[in-house]
């Protein structure tokens, strides 16, 4: 079997929006996940910034959005940190999810780079 292009991690925040939604829909949601890990399919997984990415799903006509950035500091393992996600409601993507994207990706690395 192939192996992933990717490992795939969770923010705390990421994990309280699956948490909250219908086990159909998350199930669908992770599916689509691990798909993209093997696959590079731009409806699944998408660049919408530099550095911010979106993993998407579409279940009974609704639209899912995590937002994930990529962590490549280890050189053997290439991990996608997702930060959050969304029910969206229109076709553009909120700004202020972007920047909330953006800010949790500096976090995540000024964190990092503390414990190092």
């Amino acid at each position: 079997m192939q192996a992933p292009k990717f490992n795939v991690e969770f923010l705390e925040e990421a994990l309280e929006f699956l948490d909250n939604l219908d086990e159909k829909v998350r199930d669908k949601i992770i599916y689509n996940i691990t798909k993209a890990r093997y696959s590079s399919d731009k409806e699944l997984f998408k660049k919408l910034t530099e550095e911010i990415w979106e993993f998407r799903t579409l279940f009974n006509k609704t639209h899912y959005r995590l937002f994930a950035f990529w962590d490549k500091s280890e050189k053997a393992d290439k991990v996608v940190i997702s930060t959050h996600g969304l029910i969206k409601k229109t076709d553009k993507t909120p700004q202020g999810d972007l920047e909330k994207a953006e800010r949790l990706r500096r976090k995540y690395f000024e964190f990092k780079d503390k414990e190092k």
